[in-house]
């Protein structure tokens, strides 16, 4: 559980531009969800892409943070090959989908 000294890793830490970059990629990663059959998954890369245009790698990982506060809240499932998987130890190619 995060402290005051130790933010939650998937948090910017007062940081107003990464808060609003989260936010773009929350709210990107749910559309890409909504606009998908309710079977369909997603990956990260999709993600980074429909925010980051060109720059799209850098978001990679900023993408992969967005999945895991979904699944925090219960609102998506991390699977590696099909399996749900536990976001915290994830480790390689990952997909998105809603929970099932």
């Amino acid at each position: 559980m995060p402290t005051a000294e130790q933010p939650d890793a998937d948090q910017p830490a007062g940081n107003p531009a990464a808060r609003g970059e989260d936010a773009r990629l929350d709210e990107a990663l749910q559309q890409l969800l909504d606009a998908r059959p309710a079977t369909a998954s997603i990956c990260p890369s999709e993600v980074a892409r429909a925010v980051g245009g060109e720059e799209w790698r850098e978001l990679m990982e900023p993408a992969r943070a967005a999945a895991r506060r979904l699944v925090a809240e219960g609102r998506a499932e991390i699977t590696q090959g099909g399996r749900v998987v536990d976001p915290a130890t994830a480790r390689g190619p990952i997909r998105i989908r809603r929970p099932r």
